[in-house]
């Protein structure tokens, strides 16, 4: 999913990231289930766009809900060794750490509620027999059956980065292939074609906004290919 908006400075287009269930496991502090994800953040891109490698952050707000207080301190058996991450007072400069650890030059945002998202029914319970009712992994599934997961820990990010760059030029490409005459229902609803080229032009330009090195030039050769 990807939100737009028009402030004075201009259209400025976002990604939408989610992790569900947030992988958190009982009894473990924030910054013990950070530091097993140095290499690459535990949420992943809301969208089939097959690009999922951030090179570039720009601006970023996540918000983790569903992690207390107490996931400050840790009562986890340790696996990682401490870390700078351990050094922060609260869980919400553990998340900010982080997330200035992984995108450095970032301008980030980062917030934690405590009140987990509720799983009651209708609620669809296609979860992993590793997760507790609270929605925490475990290392191994349990040997008798369980109640159904009621209320999970999430993570959701808002993010504009390099990804949008690839996809943009994805949706210009695509759109540009469209025949209008097929879709006679879009000018009889009061769509022009000339200003439907116009938008096709800004997208174009818009897109040119997230280029950054390599990634620029991937998409250039992908839409000499194409």
């Amino acid at each position: 999913f990807y939100v737009l908006s028009s402030p004075s400075s201009g259209s400025q287009v976002v990604a939408a990231w989610a992790s569900v269930p947030f992988p958190a496991l009982p009894g473990c502090s924030l910054a013990d289930t950070l530091c097993a994800y140095q290499q690459d953040v535990p949420w992943k891109l809301l969208s089939s766009w097959r690009e999922q490698k951030v090179n570039c952050c720009f601006a970023q707000s996540v918000v983790l809900r569903g992690l207390g207080k107490e996931s400050s301190s840790s009562q986890c058996p340790a696996k990682q060794p401490q870390s700078a991450l351990h050094s922060c007072g609260s869980p919400e400069q553990v998340l900010q750490h982080y997330l200035h650890t992984m995108f450095p030059g970032a301008f980030s945002t980062a917030y934690l509620l405590q009140q987990p998202c509720s799983t009651l029914p209708p609620y669809p319970q296609f979860f992993s027999p590793l997760l507790t009712r609270e929605g925490f992994l475990q290392d191994r599934p349990p040997t008798y059956p369980t109640a159904a997961v009621t209320s999970v820990p999430v993570l959701a990010a808002l993010q504009s980065s390099s990804v949008l760059q690839g996809l943009l030029r994805s949706l210009h490409r695509d759109l540009q292939k469209l025949n209008l005459r097929r879709w006679l229902s879009f000018f009889s609803a009061g769509v022009e074609e000339d200003n439907f080229q116009e938008a096709l032009e800004e997208l174009r330009t818009l897109s040119q906004c997230y280029e950054t090195g390599l990634g620029a030039d991937e998409s250039e050769d992908e839409a000499d290919s194409d």
